[in-house]
Formats: structure tokens, sequence, C-alpha cells
């Protein structure tokens, strides 16, 4: 009977290292991010999450997976609703997230064995978003170490900040919760009016900013940055660093001017010149990504509001907390359209050629990107305003695109549609949450069957445009 029971496992052992080596890493990544936001839903529905009775399921998974996927959407006001122990189980989702899973599990995997499997380096390369990387191992621990270095100096400062205004003990919770979702990109703040607040004070919108900054240029631009200095001096950097630093900086600059000039008269009305300045220049390096504001944005004109939505569809960069397109996806459309405005046959960006597959990857993302926020843009005006002419609806259609975008782009700006939303309305932001954070690409990959056809057909020119 031993001989048998044993003769049974060994038999099943290769079918299970078959299985094993058959999940893709792409399922493997998608669903960590479903089984970490399983686990906060019951966290959170639990009667010691919330100040006062309990929190819905629906509720409980909307606010889990806007967590989880550091987008910073909220159907109720997290500093009011949830007790701190409600608030620390979203800042695990938010750190968790905005890190990856897959990171953490790959990181403590290397730290144990001393090296990474095959399959391991697949799985990291999967989740910090870039290609083969020679010392995958050293990477995820500077990433992880790095974040922790970050959040806890701007914990620190603006714990000293906010201690003016709360108790010690709570101004230090204050200052650690913001900085973690500041770097996270998340968005998420125990304030009712997010930093409204504090739109006057450089301490505060300054810290919040870099913090943001540093969290959405990516990962490897970081490790590049720091790795700048080599043994034989300066050296250059990569030229995905280069596309996502000009990127950001461009990116940065033309929210600053445009938000300026649109708001002028509106919201920065009010404001002393200094103040002016830091509203305009903290919403637009806040708009792509990470969600916070000190201006409300209800009361943007139409025009912001445009612009708010195409830079909540560029987003962060790859490999970083942040969602979109990505930076280097945006440059690389702009590069393409600039070389065949120029009749170029070559795109090119900074003195290099760009491979056509990169080309096509980038074209399908946007592609993907914008079929699946438009579909779900056009559900949501059905759900939420069904029949009756549009003259009633008015509103809802800039309010019902704005919160599409901010959900796909895991930005979290809101025009306060999101907590009337209906169910179905809920369910729908949830899944455009979860696939902007895992990604076009991974998403792809994930449910992509059969294998690729290795055979080229015959190819034949037709009209276009």
């Amino acid at each position: 009977m031993m001989m048998d029971s044993f003769s049974q496992k060994k038999e099943h052992i290769p079918f299970l290292q078959k299985i094993s080596r058959n999940v893709h890493p792409a399922h493997t990544l998608a669903l960590s991010f479903l089984m970490i936001i399983i686990l906060g839903t019951i966290l959170l529905s639990l009667p010691w999450s919330c100040a006062e009775g309990t929190l819905s399921f629906l509720d409980a998974l909307f606010t889990a997976t806007s967590a989880t996927c550091v987008t910073g959407l909220i159907v109720v006001q997290t500093g009011e609703k949830f007790t701190q122990f409600g608030q620390i189980v979203i800042l695990s989702l938010i750190q968790i997230g905005g890190l990856g899973i897959m990171t953490f599990s790959t990181l403590f995997a290397y730290l144990i064995a001393g090296r990474l499997s095959i399959r391991g380096h697949v799985i990291a390369e999967e989740s910090i978003g870039r290609g083969p990387l020679p010392h995958v191992g050293r990477l995820l621990l500077f990433i992880v170490l790095g974040t922790f270095v970050v959040e806890a100096i701007g914990g620190l400062i603006l714990s000293l900040r906010f201690s003016a205004d709360y108790p010690p003990g709570y101004a230090f919770f204050l200052g650690f919760f913001h900085s973690i979702s500041a770097f996270c990109n998340a968005g998420f703040s125990l304030f009712p009016n997010s930093l409204v607040d504090y739109r006057n004070d450089p301490i505060v919108n300054l810290t919040i900013m870099m913090l943001i900054i540093i969290g959405g240029l990516g990962f490897w631009v970081l490790f590049d940055l720091k790795n700048i200095r080599g043994p034989r001096g300066l050296r250059a950097l990569t030229m995905h660093s280069k596309i996502v630093l000009t990127m950001t900086a461009i990116l940065i600059g033309t929210g600053f001017v445009g938000i300026m000039l649109l708001e002028w008269n509106n919201t920065l009305a009010d404001l002393s010149l200094s103040g002016k300045i830091l509203s305009a220049a903290f919403q637009s390096v806040t708009s792509r990504t990470a969600g916070f504001n000190t201006i409300p944005i209800e009361n943007l004109t139409n025009s912001t509001l445009l612009l708010l939505i195409i830079f909540m569809m560029i987003g962060a960069s790859p490999g970083s907390c942040g969602g979109g397109i990505k930076t280097t996806t945006f440059g690389v459309l702009m590069a393409m359209i600039f070389s065949r405005l120029r009749d170029q046959q070559q795109v090119r960006l900074f003195n290099r050629g760009v491979p056509e597959t990169i080309i096509s990857k980038s074209i399908g993302i946007a592609f993907f990107w914008l079929v699946a926020v438009t579909s779900v843009s056009m559900l949501l005006l059905v759900s939420e305003h069904p029949g009756g002419p549009h003259e009633l609806g008015r509103t809802l259609f800039i309010e019902t695109i704005f919160e599409a975008f901010s959900a796909m782009g895991t930005v979290g700006l809101s025009m306060g549609l999101t907590p009337f939303l209906t169910g179905i309305g809920k369910v729908m932001i949830i899944l455009l949450m979860y696939i902007g954070r895992i990604g076009p690409v991974t998403i792809a990959l994930a449910i992509a069957v059969g294998k690729p056809l290795r055979i080229r057909l015959a190819e034949e020119k037709f009209m276009v445009g």
C-alpha cells in the first residue's frame, strides 16, 4: 500500500510541474492582484474596519480595488468611515499594490535562496515592467529598500508639518499615510477635501509633489540614476531613462502653463501669485496618476477638465506605481507622428532608431486603452442616465468620461460622481481600475490562447486615410 501511494505521488509530480511551467507569468501577476483585492475586501467588510456599522460587500470591493490598484477613487470618506484599523488595511493594500505582490514574493525568494530561477526572473521582469535584466535580484532589493527610505523621509517631513495642527501621534499617522499614498501614486487622503486646505502650504505641496514624481518615474529610471556614476566616471543614461525624464519634464511644464492660463480667473482667482503657481504646479504633477488635489476638481473649466483627461490617459512611466498608457508610449507615438509628417522612414529618438516592434506595441497599447475606456464610458452613460434628452444629462456626460479616464489611468481624481454610482456603475469602474493597474499588455498576454502563427502571408496594398 505504501509503495502504491508513493508511486501515485511520483506520477503526480511531473503533472504538477507541467502545470506550473504552463502558467504564464502574466497570469501569475494578474492573479496576485486579484488575491490581494479579495483579501482586502474581506478585511474591510469586518465590523472593526468601520467607525459606524459595516461596509457593504460592493463598497468594500470598490475600496479594496481602488487601494490595491493605487487609484484613489472612493465611495465613502476614508478618514470618516474607517477606523484606524481599516485605514491601516487600506494603507497596506496601497503599499502592496504600488510595489506589486510579485515584487515582494520574488525578493523574499531571492533573499532566501541567494538567486532566482529562470521563471523567477521572468515574473520579476513582468512585475517591474522591463525586459531581460542582468541583476534583477539587486534591482528588487533596491526597489523595496529605496521605497521605504523615500517614504520614511517624506513621512517625517509631513508628520512634523501636521504636528502643528494635530496631536503628535495622529500627525505621525497622517504624515506616513499621505507619504505612502503619494509615493505609490494612490491619491488616498484622510482629509475630506484631499489637500485643498493646504493649497498655500509649500512644505506639504512640495513634499507630496516630489514623492509623486519619484514614484512615477519608474524603478528602472531610479536604478539607472543611482548607477550613473561608474568606476570610469559618469556614464550615459539609457534611452529609456532619457525618454522618461524628458517626457516627464515636458508634461509637468505643459500642465503647469495650461492650468495657470485656463484657471487664472476661475479656481485660481482668489489666490495670491505664489498660491496660483503652487496650485497649478501641484495639479500638473498629480493629474497624470496620483489623484490628490488642492483645487476643487468639480469647479474646473471644461477646457481644464479636457486637459486633465489627456494627462490621465498618458499617466506615469513603465515600472512605476502609476497607470496610463505611460510616458514612453506617448513619446514613441509623438515621435512616430513627427517622423511620418517629415516623410522619414525610420522613427528616431535621441539620435537612435526606434524598433518597429516597440512602435507596434505602443500603437496597440494606446488603442486597447482607448477602446476599453470608451466602451465602459458608454456603458456608464447608459447605467447612470438611462434615457432622457441630453440636456438633462449634459453635466453627467463630462463627469462620466472624467471618472472613466481617472479609473483606467489609476489616477483617482473625481468630479464627485463616484459615491453616487449605481451598483452596475461601481462594478464597471472596478473593472477599469483593475485593467488599468495590470496594464493592457499583461491583460492581452493573460487572455491570449493558442500559439503564435509563424506563417507570413502575402501582402497587398489598399487605401487608408
